[in-house]
């Protein structure tokens, strides 16, 4: 009887320490990112954990941005394991480790949906160069990685940061200076509404899962129709080329 009581407890603490562990290792990567950001010199300036409200009343959580003279870099960590393989239009990418495949967000379009809330955000300064970087911490391999956005591992990321820099200066100190007012005046710190953040990316999750269940395009609601290429067979959005939304097929 004693036995039986117990297994319930150990699925329950099994559950909660997996989720610990997650969210813990998220937040592990960022500060492994942001040491190395501390790096830079004091003409950088630097914002982690930044959470921006969009337009349509939904928020952007932004892992890093930095302001400089040449531009706005914004940065998407991401802390993994295994062998990571992902191209920039696909909605998903894959983690290998050993034998068993998880999929993920493509941190490539995750970033450009912050760019886009950073735009609206600093509308008024509509000549901002936006430079966006995914940095990989941990012990994952980028096995098959293309990408014309820098895909880096966190120990290349100042490198490829000072890369960025060669070209002219397009934001003054004055300028970098109230930009970085109104992001921090913007910043969304209760915890409430970061709450209220992951369960609306929980739920536009599911609901792109199921569309993608249904074979309809989550971009557009286009049908999706099988299609093949020299790669071999996926499925496209019957709206190319205005939607070019494409799901790989599950083995």
């Amino acid at each position: 009887m004693l036995t039986i009581l117990l297994i319930p407890s150990a699925i329950v603490i099994l559950l909660l320490l997996l989720l610990f562990f997650a969210k813990d290792k998220g937040e592990l990567g960022e500060t492994a990112v942001s040491r190395e950001l501390n790096r830079l010199d004091s003409s950088f300036s630097i914002l982690n954990d930044l959470m921006i409200q969009n337009e349509n009343a939904s928020t952007s959580q932004i892992d890093h941005v930095v302001l400089s003279e040449y531009g706005i870099f914004v940065i998407e960590t991401k802390n993994f394991q295994g062998w990571i393989f992902g191209k920039e239009q696909s909605e998903q990418w894959t983690q290998v480790i050993y034998h068993t495949k998880i999929k993920f967000r493509n941190p490539v379009k995750q970033n450009w949906s912050h760019i886009y809330a950073l735009k609206n955000t600093l509308k008024d300064f509509p000549n901002i160069r936006y430079i966006p970087i995914v940095a990989f911490v941990g012990s994952a391999t980028l096995k098959d990685v293309t990408s014309k956005t820098p895909i880096v591992y966190a120990s290349d990321l100042l490198m490829e940061i000072q890369n960025q820099c060669s070209c002219e200066k397009s934001l003054s100190p004055e300028n970098i200076a109230k930009i970085k007012e109104i992001l921090l005046s913007g910043n969304i710190v209760g915890k409430k509404e970061r709450k209220a953040h992951v369960r609306e990316i929980q739920k536009a999750t599911k609901v792109k899962e199921y569309k993608a269940e249904n074979l309809i395009c989550p971009k557009c609601n286009g049908t999706l129709i099988l299609r093949e290429s020299k790669y071999g067979k996926f499925y496209g959005c019957s709206n190319y080329p205005y939607c070019k939304f494409t799901m790989e097929i599950k083995p």
